[in-house]
């Protein structure tokens, strides 16, 4: 599948009044324009897009859907085609729904694990709209759009990797250097990241661990992290560089419990000719100073829905 990146996020949360002081104070989204098929929700933009990071008010924090997005509308078909031949079972998006996610078209689809993700092509966008919530140099989305998911998943099978790799199309990259098992998966179109979704293995558990933003320069960085500590918030590791890739970030937590990596490239991604496999996870910094999984990670029976767990149950 010619899939780009992921170019949307959609998150429920409890906590819609905090975001609407942290994600411009803190993180310096700007503030999109809110739809008005979805009133009471709170979009985020991160470049000249509509938007890119969405939160609807819910009962908890959770992840709601990840946006995909292909290249175009031949490659949407395709990819549709491509679910259908596979058995997966998806849903048209309606009118209402494209108007709601500012898009031509998308389908919805679960993975094995129960996670909700969409496809779509041709977000909509007006040039030099993006103006950011505090001083700040403006974020890297481009062509590889929002950045990177990390979700931990209560089983890691076969049928997952398959997923990604046989029915998307994703790029293996490795298992990292974590503890664990963990998968690190990027799609087809993505030349400048190791990667675009990640897979961790904890049993009984699920949920976002962290979300990483490219920002466009190591000062967008240090400014975050005097923000973040001057308001307190818990760091989950400090200043780094991980071995697998040359950039620097750190991590702390949001309002909804998972983290955030704030990210720079030093120089671009070296890619990645031959699978590595690192000796640690950092070269320097990346201090493991607060929780690896806050409370956005809980289990698969608070954060699927009752109905999907019986349909899952079912054809067990």
């Amino acid at each position: 599948m010619d899939i780009i990146g992921i170019g949307y996020l959609g998150f429920e949360t409890t906590k819609l009044d905090e975001w609407r002081e942290y994600g411009p104070q803190v993180m310096g989204f700007g503030i999109g324009n809110t739809p008005e098929s979805d009133p009471d929700s709170l979009y985020f933009k991160m470049d000249d897009r509509r938007h890119r990071l969405a939160f609807h008010p819910g009962t908890i924090d959770r992840i709601a859907y990840i946006g995909w997005e292909a290249r175009g509308r031949l490659a949407f078909n395709a990819a549709v085609e491509k679910f259908r031949a596979a058995g997966v079972d998806i849903t048209v998006g309606d009118t209402e729904l494209c108007e709601t996610r500012g898009v031509k078209e998308l389908i919805r689809f679960r993975d094995p694990v129960g996670y909700q993700h969409e496809l779509f092509y041709a977000q909509k966008w007006t040039p030099r709209s993006f103006t950011p919530g505090r001083n700040h140099g403006g974020f890297v989305c481009d062509e590889r759009g929002v950045g990177h998911v990390v979700l931990i998943t209560p089983e890691y099978t076969p049928e997952l990797e398959h997923f990604l790799t046989g029915i998307m199309g994703f790029h293996w990259y490795g298992s990292g250097a974590g503890k664990g098992k963990t998968g690190f998966f990027r799609s087809k179109l993505n030349n400048f990241t190791s990667h675009d979704i990640a897979y961790g293995f904890g049993p009984g558990r699920m949920g976002v661990q962290h979300v990483g933003v490219f920002v466009k320069s190591l000062r967008d960085v240090g400014e975050t992290l005097d923000i973040v500590k001057a308001r307190n918030l818990q760091l989950q590791m400090t200043l780094g560089q991980h071995t697998q890739e040359p950039h620097a970030s750190f991590y702390h937590f949001n309002p909804s419990g998972f983290a955030f990596e704030t990210i720079t490239e030093l120089e671009p991604w070296q890619g990645d000719a031959f699978e590595l496999n690192p000796e640690k996870l950092s070269t320097w910094g990346h201090e493991i100073v607060g929780p690896i999984l806050g409370p956005s990670v809980r289990t698969p029976e608070e954060l699927l829905e009752p109905a999907y767990l019986a349909r899952k149950k079912s054809k067990a």
